[in-house]
């Protein structure tokens, strides 16, 4: 099946969200959009991203990536990312299928694969390349329950567990199969990760963070780059401030009062901060709320 022939059904899926229709099927999202963005901070989970149609470029710390049609993007940890759209019109969206990815499923195939050898791209959590037929024609027949109740139910576990095998096996996955292991160093970042994001208003301890991952400070450091493409700290502030942004384009929050809910002391430190993230002050998000007195 080629990548082209999911444009029609992912089109029509939709449309089914947007009018609240059809079968929602586990963990799958549709993207569509007809104009280009700037960038936008968010935070990914675990996915892969197969683009349809259009571009889309996402960044974290050092990594870079350029998505087009045909290309997929694995994301293997919880990532804070900036990302735009940059091609996309009313005649020819913006279109890609994002489908959550789980550690347990992942897991659940080590050993019938690890003894595989798999020619593999670096591993680096947000790996990019051609998604490959295996890949896209899995993805394609799981879109297809959309159509059935019954498929999606009977048939859908069993075609997510394959399109996680598909990517374990592709040469963009190689974090995701160093994620295999419960005591490789991608492994033990993770829980590092899932530590900071629980408690990223707190003070953040990276000797803590270290042991909890069970290495030595410098080795931890070089491997949490490795994985995120950035450091312990920055990740930390960089989770503050997406969810600032949040709170603040909720028009519920001052930016004295959002800047203590994220974690801050200073409403100044907080506000140089957020300016640095996002070229922008923060007093400019959202609806105006007056400063307690």
């Amino acid at each position: 099946m080629q990548f082209t022939g999911l444009i029609a059904p992912a089109l029509a899926c939709s449309a089914r969200d947007r009018h609240k229709g059809g079968v929602a099927l586990k963990g799958l999202t549709v993207l569509q959009t007809t104009e280009a963005s700037e960038f936008d901070a968010v935070v990914y989970q675990p996915v892969v991203c197969l683009v349809l149609q259009g571009a889309k470029e996402t960044t974290i710390g050092d990594q870079f990536v350029t998505l087009r049609a045909g290309d997929a993007l694995i994301v293997s940890h919880d990532l804070p990312v900036q990302s735009r759209i940059v091609s996309a019109s009313a005649d020819k969206p913006y279109l890609a299928l994002i489908v959550s990815l789980e550690l347990g499923v992942l897991r659940s195939l080590y050993e019938q694969i690890s003894s595989i050898s798999v020619e593999m791209m670096p591993a680096r959590s947000l790996s990019a390349g051609l998604a490959g037929s295996p890949v896209i024609e899995t993805i394609g027949r799981y879109l297809s329950l959309m159509n059935s109740a019954v498929e999606a139910e009977v048939l859908g576990p069993s075609i997510l567990r394959e399109i996680h095998f598909r990517l374990l096996m592709s040469p963009i996955g190689g974090m995701l199969r160093s994620l295999l292991s419960i005591d490789s160093h991608a492994s033990r970042i993770a829980t590092a990760i899932m530590h900071i994001k629980r408690d990223f208003r707190q003070n953040l301890s990276v000797p803590h963070l270290a042991r909890l991952a069970g290495m030595s400070q410098s080795s931890f450091h070089g491997h949490f780059r490795q994985v995120t493409g950035t450091t312990p700290l920055q990740y930390q502030k960089d989770l503050r401030m997406i969810a600032a942004r949040d709170l603040l384009r909720s028009g519920r929050h001052s930016v004295a009062s959002a800047s203590f809910e994220v974690g801050y002391e200073s409403p100044t430190h907080f506000s140089r901060d957020y300016r640095r993230k996002f070229g922008t002050a923060p007093s400019r998000e959202g609806a105006p709320v007056p400063e307690p007195a």
